[in-house]
């Protein structure tokens, strides 16, 4: 059977795939990579010197990944984890003083979240780039510290020019992480193991949220009039992500094949994925799976879900303490009450990731958790002043709209393919991400204080919009999938690990 394939300048050419032999997981077969497949994933060209490996019994592949969940998932969860507790140490800092330390207004506080997302949108093609042509796991490492560093520094910023500057450059780190993440995950995890283990890491979310509310009450009993309680905060918490990122670039495998598990394991790591359609790592670029990502529907349909979902997202993230302490709350108090927020966070991320896994329905998960944060959004607006109660309830609600973002992670990782492509996607995912996120502050104006109703209606009609284009983009696989089941065309052998995009694999079906 001949197919036609785009080499890594755009022009096509045409290939036998016939020659080469499939491989099975059951079997042990190993695959040998042919010179029409000399573009294809990096798996192919590792596969071709190894020998039959023999069989991998169920019983041996639970323990396989059960060593790939301890060699890579602790890392993974500590990087996503201080990012979110990082970059939300501001929040916490707004009722430690920093207001008054720095002299900053309202307006001033809201630009230092605008200056971090635009600076962590405009790095996101920039980074990936750098993680398809360089080591992910190193490139993600040295991102670690780097922003660790400046974290650290944070704590001698007292005026809004150098507060400017250590967001800037926070974005600027922080925005390789997640799709660092995305990539990994991808790399190593069946489709039906990504949602769980993409919530495993994003529960850093939730428990960076309940650390940080804990590290803010502790700090808030240390008292110094030349180093105040908030600067403390950041230097230790910048030095933690450094020693952090060290451990990153030491221990984090790039890829299965230079991971640290036996021949026979790496092997067997890289025929298990057959099944995903999606590859595990090339290091060419590819301008033609650019343009095959951006005249994709979907792209456009994720991206809307992430922007709207993600407004909600960071108006919360950034003024949670603000917001409960505009109940009548004092500041050790709002410290405390953050820590539910949490909690809310983690909850609902594991059983939207597990039922979306055990399902294979992340479309459904993703509408499901915005209708409590829609919820919370109208308790928070609607709710008569004196109802402390229950505005903190629908603070506590909005929490669920979050755990949105790793079922749509995991969404690119399952329907996205080809190496360029899916570097691509990530890309416009985390620019969606920043707009929301951009968005969300800027709702929160200074002539709405301290009710700050305005921002709580649009929390409301985001959530209605997200719902609904998620609906619209399961309708949208749907259709496909039917559309290809009806041609009946199957790929070549070996295609697998062609690096072949998603809408070039007659065979690939997308997980709704």
């Amino acid at each position: 059977m001949s197919i036609t394939e785009k080499d890594a300048g755009g022009d096509s050419k045409s290939r036998d795939s016939s020659p080469l032999p499939d491989s099975d997981v059951e079997t042990g077969h190993v695959a040998i990579v042919d010179e029409p497949y000399k573009d294809g994933d990096e798996a192919l060209h590792f596969l071709k010197n190894q020998h039959n490996v023999g069989a991998l019994a169920p019983e041996d592949e639970k323990k396989l990944v059960c060593k790939i969940d301890w060699m890579i998932m602790p890392l993974m969860w500590g990087c996503y984890c201080l990012q979110y507790l990082d970059k939300t140490l501001v929040n916490y800092a707004a009722v430690m003083g920093l207001y008054d330390d720095a002299n900053i207004t309202t307006s001033q506080f809201s630009n230092l979240a605008l200056f971090f997302y635009v600076s962590y949108l405009a790095l996101e093609f920039p980074h990936g780039y750098g993680m398809q042509r360089l080591p992910t796991a190193k490139y993600l490492g040295i991102a670690v510290v780097l922003w660790g560093f400046v974290t650290a520094i944070t704590c001698v910023c007292k005026n809004y020019g150098a507060l400017v500057a250590t967001r800037v450059l926070l974005g600027v780190f922080e925005s390789a992480v997640a799709p660092s993440l995305i990539l990994i995950t991808s790399m190593w995890y069946k489709k039906k193991e990504q949602p769980l283990r993409t919530g495993v890491w994003y529960l850093g979310v939730g428990i960076g949220t309940m650390l940080g509310s804990l590290i803010s009450f502790g700090f808030q009993h240390y008292y110094s009039p030349t180093f105040t309680s908030w600067q403390i905060m950041f230097l230790v918490v910048g030095l933690i992500t450094i020693a952090v990122g060290i451990a990153v670039i030491l221990l984090l495998p790039d890829n299965p094949m230079s991971s640290r598990l036996t021949p026979a394991e790496k092997v067997w790591a890289i025929e298990r994925l057959r099944e995903n359609q999606t590859g595990i790592e090339n290091t060419h670029f590819k301008w033609y799976q650019v343009i095959d990502c951006l005249t994709d529907p979907q792209t456009y349909l994720l991206s809307l879900i992430t922007i709207t979902s993600n407004i909600p997202n960071g108006a919360v993230s950034s003024y949670q303490a603000t917001l409960i302490r505009s109940f009548g709350f004092d500041s050790k108090v709002t410290a405390l009450l953050q820590l539910p927020s949490g909690a809310v966070s983690v909850i609902s991320i594991l059983t939207a990731t597990y039922l979306a896994g055990r399902f294979d329905q992340r479309g459904l998960n993703v509408v499901t958790l915005l209708i409590p944060g829609a919820i919370g959004g109208a308790l928070m607006a609607f709710l008569p002043g004196e109802s402390k109660v229950g505005k903190l309830i629908g603070n506590y609600l909005t929490n669920c709209i979050g755990a949105s973002l790793p079922l749509l992670y995991s969404w690119v990782s399952a329907n996205i393919a080809g190496h360029t492509k899916k570097v691509t996607m990530n890309a416009i995912l985390l620019m969606s991400f920043c707009l929301g996120n951009i968005i969300g502050p800027l709702t929160f104006r200074q002539e709405d204080a301290p009710g700050f109703v305005p921002a709580k209606i649009t929390i409301i009609a985001a959530c209605g919009f997200a719902a609904g284009m998620a609906v619209c983009l399961r309708f949208y696989y749907v259709w496909e999938n039917k559309k290809r089941d009806a041609r009946g065309v199957g790929s070549g052998e070996g295609e697998e690990f062609a690096d072949l995009t998603d809408r070039e694999n007659e065979a690939f079906r997308y997980r709704l």
